[in-house]
């Protein structure tokens, strides 16, 4: 109960505590002053706790400092396996925009060479490119080998004399079948081989397993240009498709599982390109529809 023009005992207190309050904190900040310019901090020096770098400036410096090096495996050096088959499908792009055929069936070779070991289903794959890149090796040593040093030569030549035959007709003697449709099919095979490739090299992990993954390029790549036989058989193959570690470790021995990856991710690279320059060039010489 309030008695009559006093005030209670708390606002008393409260009004007197108001100004010892204001005194405290003159105090700390005087303190702070002054402790500041003993240290070299203070308002004309570099602020007491220095700001933080962003967390990029971080990482950029961790990556000076922590993280080593990339250092090129042997896999992807001229002799290593996956170097054997880059150099020569790189050099197939020549300068002019055209595809160079000594050079690309050379990076064919060496990528039968690479994947024959994976597997059944590489080795039906692959037997049947082999018996494709042959053929067309057998025209550049041939009496018009002239005319088959390039995708664009190659393809004005047999649309002269008549060797392209009709769309979508497919001659009953493979042997022959004209160079511009053997490399036609040599293209949906490196196709399916640069998916299969990069997918096992890219995959997460706890994902899809190496022969999910390149069973799906084969359904992507070549199951449409296939009959139903060939794409049943092709389905049970991938089933003894070896692991994403086993291809890994056969692509790019003696390295961590992430160099393999980065690797076999360049060499994967490197076939998307040239299958990205035929493919254009293909479209536009009007050869897609060869069969």
């Amino acid at each position: 109960m309030r008695v009559a023009g006093r005030p209670l005992a708390w606002q008393h207190c409260f009004r007197h505590s108001i100004p010892l309050a204001i005194f405290l904190l003159l105090l700390l900040y005087l303190s702070a002053q002054i402790l500041g310019a003993l240290s070299g901090c203070g308002s004309r020096a570099q602020p007491c706790i220095p700001e933080l770098p962003k967390p990029f400036q971080v990482q950029q410096e961790l990556g000076a400092l922590v993280v080593p090096q990339w250092k090129e495996p042997l896999c992807l050096e001229p002799q290593g396996m996956l170097g054997r088959m880059m150099r020569p499908f790189q050099a197939s792009l020549n300068l002019t925009g055209d595809v160079e055929l000594s050079q690309y069936l050379a990076g064919w070779r060496e990528l039968v060479k690479l994947v024959t070991p994976l597997g059944s289903i590489f080795t039906f794959a692959t037997s049947e490119a082999s018996t494709k890149v042959t053929a067309l090796e057998a025209r550049l040593r041939g009496p018009d080998a002239e005319h088959y040093t390039s995708l664009a030569a190659m393809a004005a030549w047999e649309r002269r004399t008549g060797l392209l035959g009709r769309p979508w007709s497919v001659p009953r003697d493979s042997a022959r079948s004209s160079g511009s449709r053997t490399l036609l099919l040599l293209h949906r095979a490196l196709r399916w081989s640069q998916l299969c490739l990069h997918r096992v090299a890219t995959g997460e992990l706890g994902g899809p397993d190496a022969g999910a993954q390149c069973s799906d390029a084969y359904g992507t790549a070549l199951a449409p240009h296939h009959p139903w036989l060939i794409r049943q058989a092709a389905r049970l193959a991938f089933l003894a498709f070896p692991g994403r570690g086993r291809l890994l470790e056969l692509s790019c021995p003696g390295t961590t599982e992430a160099e393999a990856r980065t690797a076999l991710a360049r060499a994967a690279g490197t076939l998307e390109d040239v299958y990205n320059r035929t493919q254009g060039m293909l479209a536009e010489l009007g050869l897609l529809q060869l069969g």
